[in-house]
């Protein structure tokens, strides 16, 4: 049996590795698109700050970590994928039979058609490349723009205060990290960066960018422009499955997978990033670009990929956390709210404490949090375990904070 794993990510090394705990002789064949060792794109900012070196954001440490697995390890991208044969085609030319093939490629930065995108000085911060190239320009006191302040933009972010660079961010909607915040607390992790020395532009596109003395003039859509020595785009992302079009792999804005994780193409799978999959609150198959799905995705995968006897994916919540300058924030399920249901807010603007609860009848499912550390793993289990709230309902309406009792009560039981 001959696994092809493509893909180099969380998703891809993680499903290798279950495969061959449950196959001890199976071929297992992994393929990267990059030149260095399977890594962490989450490592990156900590490469920035040196708090690592590039080894430091290698997944597995160990030299021979591959290798003692019987893991073959392979950089040269997929250009195609052909299931009547059962092959895939590689860049170099070369080509590999497969018995089952695990698409698990990722996403890559979107890349908007702005006039002058491709000057230099002008970069995404997602390959280890581009960290060589920001840590070239980003000294100490260098004015850098940053577009884009959702949850990748702002891990850049701190990275680059880290640098003790002149940061500006620039963000096209009304807040910041407007895909897991609501206006109130976008707003204040606005203030909170602001308060730090960050200028924080929003309601603001970039219209173009051009070469000037500086490096890079960021120009935008208010008629004003950004002088700069680099200019980084955070604009969000893109799965990378081009190489699959006439594969006749059912694709939308990722790989369509069932319960299993299995393409329409018997024997053809799909976790991570790249794959659009259950979502637990929805029960919908929606996108989910978050570590924890890419390795839930990828044991599934693999299991059924060794396994007649399947696996079903229940589906994934979606949850972010946030460090943002010492300011903690996180997301669940649907933290935006249901129609027809009521939430529970608690403000402290002071403090930058904020925390609201969305329900559906009597069940939580979803919440946001600005500067709460405290029972965030029972916020994510009351939500998970979908049980009827009782009298807990009522009583996290008056009081959001009363989340320990809550799980105990309803969930576990207890009086």
């Amino acid at each position: 049996m001959h696994y092809i794993v493509i893909g180099a990510g969380p998703a891809g090394v993680t499903a290798c590795e279950t495969l061959r705990e449950l196959d001890p002789t199976g071929r297992i064949t992994l393929i990267g698109g990059e030149p260095e060792p399977p890594y962490s794109r989450m490592a990156i900012p900590y490469l920035l700050v040196e708090n690592i070196d590039e080894q430091g954001t290698y997944l597995r440490k160990s030299e021979g970590h591959y290798s003692e697995r019987q893991i073959e390890y392979l950089s040269d991208p997929v250009t195609q994928v052909n299931p009547q044969q059962k092959s895939i085609t590689l860049a170099g030319g070369g080509r590999l039979d497969y018995d089952r093939l695990l698409i698990a490629t990722g996403a890559t930065p979107l890349k908007p058609p702005i006039p002058g995108i491709d000057l230099p000085g002008v970069h995404n911060c997602w390959t280890l490349a581009d960290a060589r190239a920001i840590v070239k320009r980003a000294k100490p006191g260098t004015p850098v723009v940053l577009i884009g302040a959702g949850f990748i933009g702002c891990i850049i972010l701190e990275a680059l205060v880290g640098r003790d660079v002149q940061l500006t961010v620039v963000e096209k909607a009304d807040r910041m990290v407007p895909r897991m915040m609501d206006d109130v607390a976008g707003g204040l992790l606005k203030t909170w960066c602001e308060n730090k020395g960050i200028k924080i532009i929003t309601n603001c596109g970039v219209a173009s960018f051009e070469k000037d003395n500086a490096g890079v003039s960021v120009n935008l859509d208010n008629g004003k422009s950004l002088s700069a020595g680099l200019a980084i785009t955070a604009m969000g992302v893109r799965s990378n499955m081009e190489f699959l079009a006439g594969s006749g792999i059912d694709l939308d804005q990722g790989v369509l997978v069932d319960p299993y994780l299995e393409t329409n193409l018997t024997g053809i799978f799909a976790a991570g990033d790249v794959a659009q999959g259950r979502d637990f609150s929805t029960g919908s198959n929606m996108m989910q670009a978050i570590q924890p799905t890419s390795v839930e995705h990828a044991r599934i995968a693999a299991t059924n990929m060794v396994f007649t006897k399947r696996m079903a994916h229940q589906g994934s919540l979606n949850m972010n956390v946030l460090d943002t300058l010492g300011l903690i924030s996180a997301s669940f399920g649907l933290w935006m709210g249901v129609e027809g249901g009521e939430h529970s807010t608690l403000l402290d603007e002071a403090r930058y404490r904020y925390l609201k609860l969305q329900f559906d009848g009597e069940y939580l499912v979803g919440a946001s949090s600005l500067g709460h550390t405290q029972h965030i793993g029972v916020l994510r289990g009351l939500i998970r375990s979908h049980v009827p709230l009782g009298v807990w309902k009522e009583r996290l309406m008056n009081d959001p904070t009363r989340l320990m009792e809550a799980y105990l009560g309803s969930v576990q039981g207890v009086n």
